[in-house]
Formats: C-alpha cells, sequence, structure tokens
C-alpha cells in the first residue's frame, strides 16, 4: 500500500472539531467500506444516509472527492475525513490520545519540571510547529490553504503547552514563544482570521493560570517589561 503523505496529526490539526468528531465516529463504526488504492489516492464508500463515493489524493487529504452535497461544493466532508483516516491508520484501532483534538490551549495544573532531553523535545516540537506559521503575499485563490496552515500550526501549539508542567522553565518557554510569534505578526503573518492573536490571548490566560498555582514563575514576566507587542498582550502580564 502507497504510504499516505499525511499522517492523523496533520488530519486532527487541520480540520475543525466537529468534522473530525463526525469523521472519527464513521470510522469507528466501520462506516468506511470498500478502501482500496487508486493511483497515488483512495477510494472507498461510506455508509452515510445513503453510500457516498470518496477518494482522497495521497499527497494531501484535502485534495479529495465525495458524491455529498458538502464535497460536490468543494468542501471538506466527514466522509473524505474518515477516509484518510483509514489509510493512515489501515484499518486499525484508535487510541484516546488519537481521538482527542486539542485545539486551544489549556493549563496542565500540575507543578513539575522537565528532564534535559524533554526540555530538548519539546523546543524541537515548537520549532517544527512554528514553521506552519508563515508569512503570506500570495494571491487571493490560494489564502484558504495558507489559512489551514496556520490553523495547522496553532493546533500543534496547543496540544505542546497544554501538557506543560507549571515552573519557571516551561514559562521562560512559553513567553519565548509568544514573542515569536508576536514577531511574525509584525513583519507579514496575515492573521485576518485572528487564528495566531487567539492563541496568544488563550496562551496568556494559560500562564496568569501558571501564576496563580506558582506564584515564583512571575519572575518570567519581567522579560516582558519594555515589549511593544502588537495588540498590547504583554500588558497583562507584566
Amino acid at each position: 500500500m502507497t504510504k499516505p503523505k499525511f499522517d492523523l496529526d496533520k488530519i486532527k490539526y487541520g480540520v475543525d472539531p466537529s468534522t473530525f468528531q463526525k469523521a472519527i465516529d464513521l470510522y469507528k463504526k466501520d462506516k468506511v467500506i470498500n478502501f482500496e488504492e487508486a493511483l497515488a489516492s483512495y477510494t472507498a464508500d461510506v455508509v452515510g444516509t445513503k453510500i457516498y463515493h470518496v477518494s482522497v489524493e495521497a499527497r494531501d487529504y484535502r485534495y479529495c472527492y465525495c458524491n455529498c452535497y458538502l464535497g460536490q461544493n468543494d468542501t471538506l466532508c466527514k466522509h473524505a475525513v474518515a477516509v484518510a483516516i483509514f489509510a493512515v491508520t489501515n484499518g486499525g484501532k484508535l487510541t484516546k490520545e488519537d481521538e482527542t483534538q486539542i485545539t486551544k490551549p489549556k493549563s496542565s495544573g500540575i507543578i513539575g519540571e522537565l528532564t534535559e532531553n524533554e526540555l530538548k523535545l519539546v523546543k524541537a516540537e515548537i520549532t517544527e510547529s512554528v514553521t506552519y506559521i508563515k508569512y503570506y503575499d500570495g494571491p487571493s485563490r490560494t489564502w484558504f490553504a495558507y489559512q489551514n496552515s496556520l490553523d495547522d500550526g496553532v493546533n500543534r501549539l496547543s496540544k505542546i503547552v497544554s501538557k506543560l508542567p507549571i515552573n519557571i522553565q516551561t514559562t521562560d518557554l512559553i513567553i519565548n514563544l509568544l514573542l515569536r510569534l508576536d514577531k511574525k505578526l509584525q513583519s507579514g503573518v496575515d492573521d485576518s482570521n485572528g487564528t495566531v492573536g487567539g492563541f496568544i490571548e488563550e496562551t496568556v490566560e494559560l500562564l496568569k493560570d501558571f501564576a496563580k498555582k506558582d506564584p515564583k514563575v512571575t519572575i518570567s514576566f519581567k522579560k516582558l517589561i519594555g515589549i511593544n507587542s502588537c495588540f498590547g498582550w504583554e500588558k497583562t502580564l507584566i
């Protein structure tokens, strides 16, 4: 079987929560049938109110076809996402983590520290996730694909910061991330939908929870003194 160029994380981070959960439900209830590999794509039937015929390209699950109403109007539907999930899992079982989609940062509420190796891995994950938050000067016809990339990056970052324990080390890490994103916003990232700005505001709330749980972390907020962010998010932390 041709290995798809996307994985389950790519699907989870690139699909809105409602569509993802509906697709998971279809997959778990064995509604994806007659799955076959075609030339650089996958085809299957999905059982819904009727049988829907679906094809998904191996290079990107968003290049797909479904004869449902949404699919015929060039909108990514739950049937196509369910087939994409089948393609990456080969019909296998999903874990609870596989099914859980994190789209907003939320404090773990746990005080603790990362080991040196854990910190190194988290930094690498953050660096990879930030690559999805790109500058944009392309034509309007590619803007939606660009916006999908921003959503993907923000969702990946939400998962990372939501798992971090509370301490000065991780607070520094998160503040550095916010400053990095703020610089991107001021240097060409088209955040018309407020995707990145919304993540920054929600992460500021996460940091405020960090400070309630462990007041020592507020020492990290001092590096924000003298910073002029694009919409003043640092003021509530200083």
